[in-house]
């Protein structure tokens, strides 16, 4: 699936760390089978992100705008094509070191906030550190940061089922966050969220990805949301193009 990128090195640390980091997916193609038809989603699509970008991508309803984030969040193997992080292809990875190397280089905000009803916010928030093997002590104090900085420093020990809408998605958000992730992909992080709440779940996003300079790629039909991100693009007939 490489056509020269050098593979990357076994484990979460397959790409070199720092917010100098380029990300770079070439080529990517992913269709899908139904009965004996093959339908192909991503043509072909070609995007560099420089560090720090904010891009949000638009486009119609089953356009693959999820399939694409699912490739980028390397949930998915594309067909063909490379996705690259500092040059390593990360799909030279095997499933357990992609899901290591995931885990700990990319944040993911879904328009679901997909958080353990069992476990309070502050144990939601830990996850991918307690995940990372990183010591009770610092995932806690990681996940502590991350909620204050969303705002919920008050409701630390509240379960999901305790929370607002709006305040279990800044969760999610600081679930994302908690790793210091290269990248950072949310797939319609307010879809779910009525207008205020949603816009008050957008400013913490933005705000906190800015301050922190994570690169970001935001899928959304919301195009006021897109409106406020320094690039667009649309995805259409499987490829992007400038919006």
């Amino acid at each position: 699936m490489s056509d020269g990128a050098s593979p990357a090195p076994a484990g979460a640390d397959a790409a070199p760390r720092g917010r100098g980091l380029a990300i770079e997916a070439r080529g990517v193609c992913r269709s899908f089978a139904r009965g004996r038809e093959r339908i192909e989603v991503l043509k072909g699509v070609d995007l560099r992100l420089g560090p720090g970008d904010q891009v949000a991508v638009v486009g119609a309803s089953g356009a693959g705008k999820s399939t694409l984030l699912h490739v980028l969040a390397t949930l998915d193997r594309p067909t063909s094509g490379d996705l690259l992080f500092g040059g390593h292809d990360v799909f030279a990875l095997d499933d357990r070191d992609l899901a290591a190397f995931r885990n700990r280089r990319i944040g993911l905000v879904f328009q679901f906030h997909h958080l353990l009803p069992e476990f309070s916010a502050l144990e939601n928030a830990m996850m991918p550190a307690v995940l990372a093997g990183l010591p009770d002590t610092e995932s806690r104090r990681r996940a502590t940061d991350m909620l204050s900085e969303v705002g919920l420093s008050h409701r630390l020990h509240h379960r999901p089922g305790e929370l607002s809408g709006g305040e279990q998605q800044r969760v999610a958000v600081a679930r994302a966050l908690v790793m210091s992730p290269d990248l950072v992909l949310a797939d319609e992080p307010t879809g779910n969220l009525d207008a205020d709440t949603g816009g008050a779940v957008e400013e913490v996003l933005l705000r906190v990805h800015r301050e922190r300079g994570a690169t970001l790629v935001l899928v959304t039909h919301d195009l006021d949301l897109a409106h406020r991100l320094p690039r667009r693009l649309r995805l259409q007939a499987g490829r992007l193009e400038a919006a």
